[in-house]
């Protein structure tokens, strides 16, 4: 247990600074491509990136997942998955490729055909990668996936800002984007000891599409009810309208990473090596709960604050319409981090059957959010999604409840503690009329200042269970070093 326990704290460390550098390069690409394209540009890539998005879970049909699950392997079945992955990605960039010309009549914008025809080779540049990915997550070894992901952000955001610079548009955002799928493989496979043998069977196959198909089509759920926003929005309202709607998204999505990705990424593995013993597995997560609850809730305060501020210093006033999206997502962005733990409770045991049938649930309420949201406007569609967050981490408590023998409480306490920390010290800051009106600079940081002590000071004073497993890992960090 002690050498899991110190792989994963590896593993968490490379995978979190990681993540730091990467997000921390796409942010600097993305501040400087903000500054020198148009929204209408953002938002035409994000027309044809939502249908690559959706399609892009084909490639690997949850397979990759059920490599990392599955104890027992052979080199039968990574080689298998391989080739079925590259078959998968070749089909799917030919389909898209003779796709162009319907999606451009569909968005009613003939700019898409070409874009659509270059950025359909992401499917197959892709499959490259997956499973040389899984088993180096399968072995915790985040340390070769970190150098690869950051070094591939890095040049490919490079080389997207010089042709921004020299007027290419939204052709410097389609190179990024392919450069990067192509930069990330390459670097991947020089630090992978595996590769491909000429091996293939249907039936190791087999033995993994049980678990994986079940979270393939839960995966699938995901992947077209979190983008299908993406395609009404571009449907109904102008590509700048879009872009707006799609920066604010994608600035919420970089915190949820900050905040719990690292963690996520690496609990998957670890749980799936513990999920027979039961008493350490409880522990790992009501610990783990409690560091996210800590975590996600000081930074949605923190940016729901400082939010006006921050996009117009980094995106300029241009993107001053992304404000209001932007603080009305981040009102429900507690919803993903603690559901993405909830959710690996039942994966990482191997109960893909209950996974898919929660994941449909949660889907209907989506559903019902895109059918009656979109009648008040984008602003009704986000207000509704923050209902359906609070009810999807319901259920995903319910369920894992059940599957870990642990009572609703243990699961709610945290979550319900730190929430109500968070609104009162946001309250008392905006009623306290503290910032500056001459800097946004200086706005920024007094707002935030305030904030942060007002939110560690109260967990301090009511000793939350959250500050104790904070408090506790941050010890044994310093212990370490």
């Amino acid at each position: 247990m002690s050498d899991l326990r110190s792989k994963a704290f590896s593993a968490f460390i490379w995978d979190f600074f990681g993540k730091l550098a990467r997000h921390g390069t796409s942010f600097i690409v993305m501040i400087f491509l903000a500054r020198l394209l148009e929204p209408s540009e953002f938002g035409l890539v994000a027309m044809i990136m939502v249908i690559v998005y959706v399609a892009m879970i084909f490639t690997d049909v949850g397979l990759g997942s059920a490599l990392i699950q599955r104890r027992r392997l052979l080199p039968i079945h990574y080689s298998s998955v391989f080739y079925f992955n590259i078959a998968v990605g070749g089909l799917l960039t030919l389909l898209l490729f003779l796709s162009a010309e319907w999606i451009s009549e569909f968005y009613d914008n003939a700019q898409l055909v070409p874009v659509t025809q270059v950025i359909s080779s992401l499917f197959l540049i892709n499959a490259f990668s997956n499973v040389q990915t899984s088993r180096l997550r399968k072995e915790l070894d985040y340390a070769s996936l970190t150098k690869a992901d950051v070094s591939a952000a890095v040049i490919s955001g490079v080389i997207g800002i010089g042709l921004a610079s020299y007027g290419a548009g939204v052709w410097s955002l389609v190179a990024q984007a392919l450069l990067r799928g192509v930069l990330y493989a390459l670097f991947i496979w020089s630090a992978s000891r595996w590769v491909p043998s000429f091996l293939f069977s249907l039936k190791a196959l087999m033995q993994l599409w049980g678990f994986g198909f079940r979270m393939f089509l839960s995966g699938l759920l995901e992947v077209i009810f979190s983008r299908i926003d993406i395609i009404i929005i571009a449907k109904l309202f102008s590509p700048a309208v879009l872009g707006f709607f799609d920066q604010a998204k994608r600035l919420n999505g970089m915190i949820i990473q900050y905040s719990s990705g690292s963690i996520m990424a690496v609990m998957f593995p670890v749980m799936s090596k513990v999920q027979n013993d039961l008493p350490k597995f409880q522990r790992i997560v009501i610990k783990t709960l409690g560091i996210i609850s800590f975590v996600v809730f000081f930074l949605l305060g923190f940016t729901y604050l400082i939010a006006e501020d921050l996009i117009v210093l980094l995106f300029t006033e241009k993107w001053l319409p992304s404000v209001e999206y932007f603080k009305i997502i981040v009102l429900g962005g507690f919803g993903y981090p603690i559901s993405a733990l909830l959710v690996n409770i039942l994966s990482s045991r191997g109960d893909s059957k209950t996974f898919l049938r929660l994941e449909i649930y949660k889907k209907l309420l989506l559903g019902a959010n895109l059918y009656i949201g979109f009648l008040w406007g984008i602003e009704g569609y986000l207000y509704g999604m923050i209902i359906v967050t609070v009810f999807s981490v319901l259920l995903n408590i319910v369920y894992a409840a059940r599957e870990i023998d642990l009572t609703m409480m243990q699961f709610l306490w945290p979550i319900i503690t730190q929430m109500l920390l968070t609104v009162t010290a946001v309250v008392a800051v905006e009623a306290s009329g503290l910032g500056s009106e001459s800097s946004r600079v200086l706005n920024m940081l007094e707002v935030g200042v305030m904030f942060m002590v007002l939110y560690i000071l109260s967990n301090m004073l009511f000793q939350t269970i959250s500050y104790r497993h904070v408090k506790e890992q941050a010890l044994l960090l310093l212990g370490r070093k």
